[in-house]
């Protein structure tokens, strides 16, 4: 449950060596209020290095589970060992993965893979996380979204799309959870350096892992459902939103 503070004292990280997900649990543990953390992902050397880091700031327990989002067969058993540790203030859905943009129309399989891991594994964990959060009878889900779901664009149209699927799923079932006691944060960044993009020139408006992890801690505090990193990308992208197709194409972005 949350502290007298209404602070978390215990987060589930789904994509447990995701450095989005590792910086707003990082952000979550200031002030020693986080006293329990499950990393869920899959076994390894980094899921092991990002359990080591944070036992350094967390003041309780650390523990990790076997995930493998594509794997939709071991999702049930993934989200019990997660709520074995008990109950979950705060459950982060942060694994996707990108894929070779360049490559999607000449490698269909390549494309179905980002569409099973962004979406359709996001959508069984998400329910299944939900359903757990209801039993308990509170707690939050933040789902990592993108400003790439707002308009497809040729440089990554599906990791768009799965994105955009992924955003609707989750403002849907955020409106079905009301009066659960469960709620549902979306969080849309827009370009983060990180281990994805590493390599990819840097857009206008780009942000580290630490800005989305400060804006998500903030709107636990405060009660928002929608959260853009940084927060300028809403009037952006209601711009860019409406402009016509032509222009938009040539646009840089």
């Amino acid at each position: 449950m949350k502290n007298a503070l209404g602070s978390p004292e215990s987060v589930a990280l789904v994509g447990g060596t995701s450095q989005i997900g590792l910086a707003i649990c990082r952000e979550l543990a200031l002030g020693g209020r986080l006293r329990r953390v499950v990393l869920a992902g899959r076994p390894g050397e980094r899921l092991d290095a990002a359990a080591r880091d944070v036992g350094g700031w967390v003041v309780g327990d650390v523990r990790t589970v076997d995930f493998d989002a594509a794997s939709t067969a071991g999702h049930d058993d993934a989200v019990a060992e997660i709520f074995e540790a008990g109950d979950q203030d705060v459950v982060v859905l942060a694994f996707g993965v990108l894929g070779a943009p360049d490559g999607m129309l000449d490698d269909p399989d390549q494309a179905v893979h980002v569409a099973e891991v962004n979406y359709v594994a996001s959508v069984s964990m998400g329910l299944r996380v939900a359903a757990s959060l209801r039993r308990q009878g509170h707690g939050t889900l933040v789902v990592l979204s993108s400003v790439a779901a707002e308009r497809g664009r040729a440089s990554n149209f599906v990791y768009g799309s799965s994105k955009a699927g992924l955003d609707t799923f989750a403002q849907g079932l955020g409106d079905r959870l009301v009066g659960t006691g469960v709620r549902v944060i979306v969080v849309r960044p827009g370009f983060v350096r990180t281990r994805m993009t590493d390599g990819l020139p840097e857009v206008p408006l780009a942000c580290d892992a630490e800005d989305v992890g400060r804006a998500v801690a903030h709107a636990l505090r405060t009660g928002q459902s929608t959260v853009w990193v940084p927060a300028v990308l809403r009037a952006v992208m209601s711009g860019l939103r409406h402009l016509p197709r032509p222009v938009f194409r040539r646009l840089p972005v």
